[in-house]
């Protein structure tokens, strides 16, 4: 029986001295080949041109967030509890027995040389001996989890045109690690009597019994062992060299980049040098270091490209073979093939320029990657190109002229911007001439486009009601360019962003307010960002302002649905929550949600009005797409079905209500004019109604008496005009 206290085993048992010899040689050589193909990597990265953002700052705050978020797998089982349970078992199981062969290396190699006893018997040898059993019985379950999935199951999403050998020697060879792991202890243990009863190592131990019942002696255990362990080692060895040339390289990789991801990553784009330098996608080497990383950050998981809406919708965008694709392009390169353009419309290309229109600049890849990989910077980088090269969509260059031309991206008179109100029995304050608490920007498709000029002044008679000190900037707002700016025109938006500082600086006001969550973003996040000192003394530009706007955020900019939910709270509505009756379902807007994380407050006025509120199964940070973001507003797209149909029979087949839904409530208009058409396309049109959650509270406020009348230009959604789309 073994004497608790002695308790412990022969690290090198049988191997000899001439063995130890060679593991020692093998182990350095295995080392340095890993440490080299780290360093080749890294120094790869220094290729790729500067971030103009500081990936760096507050490294210590950075580690500790990467590290939870790395340890808690909370990306993983974000919509998948499977791979969340399946990748805590492989990650915690490998970092333990890391770990663990690090403190036997430290033990032998130098805590016995120098103290002349070893550290790794008795109590903590035995209680070593459990949690090594322990996790690598995890590590096994959760890489035979993988195996199931990938190879049982066939899940969909690990499969694609960049599945290779290398994914399935990366499983395989995960799995005979932790399996041979235990072979070499069971075997051990057979044939060394002193363990015969160590029970601690459980899983060896059963093992170890279950040999011995089909007959293995200590002979035999003796004669197998050192082809065993030599197997085991070997693979080892191979495993750790093979780390930076291939799929295993994400494990150092992916735990980078969420230490250098921006966390207003697709939110705020990077802005642009007045040079123009490494903005395109010229060549490989145009793209940041940073996105660079991301290529080899990526683990070929399909998350993104499950959460896809493009995809989904049939357009040849997924958002995980153009990460790959640019990947396998740069390692081709680095081998010695030829230059091709990266992004063309038509001929030879790494990707295909209507692969970058599909885009909706939606975020919902970004939103579904479990190792922070910034899509949009890249998608992006690549539209710049195709942009600069006019190798753009008539559609998105009707659009360009006319806002060059007239500011908006309907070619209307600048001065028929505020016609909307004509028909408002009340006027609206002119923020150029007078103090005013919300600076309102209304937006281009409010002020022009007939359905949601209804939106507009529903909006105005909700600020009315409440009393709220608010005005516009009549005919000097324009487009605010967040979409173009995804779209790849970048100087446009700058000029765009620039004249629109330089009218806020002539006002006085509190606070922004905007209509479209398009606008809210990129006044609030990208506005911000800009150093408008570069680009002031182009003759180009149409401004002279030459500082950061509003860098340290004491301009609240914000949507309308958080303003009039304060309202509502303060009761400065009068709504009692009981006035309407309708079922509704709500779809969260793009830029609201993933990309601001506002969820509540529209939610919040809804059930106000005392609508019934039925969540659609994708709600939130799940939310699809309506396809109109990235310049979808402005395109029409082959396409298997249109997103904003898929939305609606999502609504009326898929949400708890089904089709007692009488109402589908948007709030942002390049939603409601997406909707307003798959509804007529969709043949959903006597179904469900489109509604903005401005237009529910006007019904409400009449219903309750708040507002005396209501004009039927306000209200009556049913005789609206066709939508502004390409369709």
């Amino acid at each position: 029986m073994i004497v608790f206290q002695a308790a412990t085993r022969e690290t090198f048992w049988l191997i000899g001295s001439t063995g130890k010899a060679v593991f020692y040689y093998l182990a350095a050589v295995a080392i340095l080949v890993f440490l080299y193909g780290v360093y080749a990597r890294f120094m790869r990265y220094t290729q790729g041109s500067d971030d103009p953002l500081d990936r760096l700052g507050d490294l210590g705050t950075r580690l500790r967030t990467a590290t939870k978020l790395v340890a808690t797998n909370e990306k993983q089982f974000d919509r998948d509890i499977y791979a969340g349970i399946m990748h805590t078992f492989i990650l915690w199981g490998f970092l333990v027995l890391v770990v663990a062969t690090a403190i036997l290396g430290f033990d032998i190699d130098l805590y016995r040389p120098l103290m002349g006893e070893s550290f790794w018997v008795g109590d903590f040898y035995l209680a070593y001996q459990f949690v090594v059993d322990a996790f690598g019985l995890l590590f096994v379950i959760g890489v035979g989890m993988a195996i199931y999935r990938r190879y049982v199951v066939h899940n969909h999403r690990l499969w694609g045109k960049h599945t290779s050998l290398e994914d399935d020697l990366f499983v395989w060879a995960l799995f005979l690690l932790g399996v041979g792991g235990f072979l070499v202890q069971a075997i051990s243990m057979v044939g060394q009597p002193q363990r015969a009863t160590e029970t601690v190592s459980f899983v060896g131990f059963a093992m170890a019994e279950g040999f011995r019942a089909i007959g293995m002696d200590a002979a035999l255990a003796a004669t197998l062992y050192p082809w065993v362990w030599w197997h085991h080692s070997l693979l080892a060895f191979a495993f750790i060299a093979w780390i930076p040339y291939a799929k295993p390289f994400h494990m150092i990789s992916s735990f980078g980049n969420i230490v250098v991801r921006d966390e207003k990553a697709g939110a705020r784009l990077p802005s642009v040098p007045a040079d123009l330098d490494h903005v395109n996608a010229e060549s490989i080497d145009d793209f940041t270091w940073k996105e660079l990383l991301d290529q080899d950050a990526c683990t070929k998981c399909g998350r993104c490209s499950s959460a896809c809406p493009a995809k989904a919708s049939g357009r040849p965008l997924d958002p995980r073979d153009v990460i790959l694709d640019l990947k396998s392009y740069r390692e081709g390169l680095d081998n010695g093939a030829e230059p091709t353009p990266i992004i063309a419309d038509g001929g030879n290309s790494v990707i295909a320029a209507e692969t970058m229109e599909s885009c909706m600049a939606c975020m919902a890849c970004m939103d579904a990657c479990p190792v922070e990989i910034e899509h949009l910077s890249s998608f992006t980088r690549m539209n710049r190109q195709l942009t600069d090269e006019g190798a753009i969509k008539s559609s998105m260059q009707d659009v360009f002229g006319n806002l060059m031309q007239k500011g908006n991206t309907f070619g209307e008179a600048p001065r028929k911007r505020a016609d909307w109100a004509a028909e408002l029995e009340f006027d609206i304050p002119d923020a150029r001439e007078t103090s005013v608490e919300y600076l309102w920007y209304v937006g281009d498709y409010p002020s022009y486009d007939e359905r949601n000029k209804k939106v507009a002044r529903s909006l105005a008679t909700l600020f009315e009601a409440a009393g709220v000190s608010f005005g516009i900037l009549f005919d000097d707002e324009k487009y605010d360019g967040n979409d173009i700016r995804r779209v790849g025109e970048e100087f446009l938006y700058l000029e765009l962003a620039g004249h629109h500082v330089e009218s806020f600086e002539a006002c006085e006001f509190d606070q922004i307010v905007c209509t479209d969550p398009h606008s809210y973003n990129t006044m609030k996040n990208e506005y911000p960002e800009i150093d408008f000192a570069e680009f002031a003394d182009d003759p180009i530009m149409p401004f002279e302002y030459d500082e950061y706007w509003n860098a340290d955020g004491d301009i609240q900019v914000l949507h309308w649905t958080q303003v009039v939910e304060q309202l509502v709270s303060d009761g400065r509505l009068g709504l009692s929550g009981t006035e309407l009756d309708y079922t509704v379902t709500y779809h969260d807007p793009c830029h609201l949600g993933r990309y601001n994380d506002e969820y509540e407050a529209p939610r919040a006025l809804i059930r106000a009005t005392g609508a019934e509120l039925y969540e659609m199964p994708r709600s939130h940070d799940d939310s699809f797409c309506c396809g109109g973001g990235g310049g979808g507003l402005w395109m029409d797209l082959e396409e298997d079905v249109k997103p904003s149909e898929e939305r609606l029979r999502e609504a009326l087949e898929d949400t708890e209500a089904g089709d007692r839904i009488e109402k589908f409530v948007v709030a942002c208009p390049m939603c409601t004019t997406m909707f307003e058409d798959g509804r007529k396309t969709g043949n959903f049109e006597d179904a469900i109604e489109i509604v903005d959650i401005a237009e529910l509270l006007i019904e409400a406020l009449d219903v309750s008496g708040s507002i005396e009348t209501v004009s039927q230009s306000q209200t009556d959604s049913d005789d609206s005009s066709p939508p502004a789309t390409a369709d």
